[in-house]
């Protein structure tokens, strides 16, 4: 089985959507990840401002990454975002996931999106964890 820090790693070199965002990984524990990105101008929908996919995406991203540290395939079974503020082309945002209760099949985690020190984004997700080991 691998390591909780080399499974986002391995996850975010087989993802293609993720990489396409932008998005780099900047810390990993188990239970935890950190990831950010930088809205750019094909992110943007009719009013100018990051599509809700965008901050959507990462934050899933995060959860994703997340869920997996504990060195089982976990796949999203339910997930729902709260968008708090608009998002403009040249953000740089943060999502941060931590798993707040991890159980033998389900896990729930909040991620917390942020534009600098400001909440922009409020996601909650649920995984259902597999038997199957990360190699």
């Amino acid at each position: 089985m691998l390591n909780s820090k080399k499974i986002p790693v391995k996850m975010l070199s087989q993802d293609a959507f993720s990489s396409w965002l932008g998005i780099k990984i900047l810390e990993v524990e188990k239970g935890r990840c950190k990831v950010a990105m930088t809205v750019r101008k094909e992110m943007l929908n009719s009013m100018n401002k990051a599509h809700g996919g965008i901050s959507y995406s990462l934050a899933d991203t995060a959860f994703g990454f997340a869920a997996n540290t504990h060195g089982k395939f976990a796949v999203s079974i339910e997930t729902s975002i709260n968008h708090i503020e608009a998002l403009n082309e040249g953000d740089y945002l943060i999502a941060e996931s931590v798993i707040e209760k991890v159980g033998n099949k389900l896990g729930f985690n909040i991620v917390e999106v942020k534009r600098g020190d400001e909440l922009v984004a409020l996601f909650k997700g649920v995984v259902y964890r597999t038997n199957k080991d990360w190699e």
